[in-house]
């Protein structure tokens, strides 16, 4: 019996931890490795493209190899997405659960892609994105 490809949606702290080393990267890395679909959004890779230029021009990481960073994020596993959540989702949503702007979209953005892919997960790192996923029914690649 063949392993079931995998329809998993990145949000940014995901990404980062592929990106930076940190307590959750062994895990996202295999998450990373998973044969199927890994879905990153336009706000995904622009929230990553904020955190790595600061770096740069802050000089946070003296040495950091900003430009083998760009090129992970547009050569990784990713097929990228240009898609909006759908307003009414937004809206109902913003009621029930107390996220940033950025975790409210891509909860949405989530939701909006399991009515095509029932199969979806969503690989995050931020507790509360975690939680109001599990409320929505989507399912999680990663306990937090």
């Amino acid at each position: 019996m063949s392993e079931k490809l995998a329809v998993i949606y990145w949000d940014s702290s995901a990404l980062l931890s592929y990106l930076f080393k940190d307590k959750y990267s062994d895990i996202v890395i295999e998450k990373a490795g998973r044969k199927g679909v890994h879905l990153l959004t336009t706000l995904a890779v622009a929230e990553v493209y904020t955190v790595i230029s600061r770096i740069q021009r802050e000089q946070l990481l003296p040495e950091i190899p900003v430009d083998s960073l760009f090129d992970i994020l547009e050569y990784g596993p990713w097929s990228r997405l240009n898609i909006v959540p759908d307003n009414i989702s937004l809206r109902e949503m913003a009621g029930k659960w107390t996220l940033r702007g950025s975790g409210l979209w891509h909860l949405a953005t989530a939701k909006t892609l399991q009515r095509e892919f029932p199969e979806l997960m969503i690989l995050t790192l931020d507790r509360e994105l975690a939680r109001a996923s599990r409320g929505e029914s989507l399912r999680l690649c990663v306990t937090v």
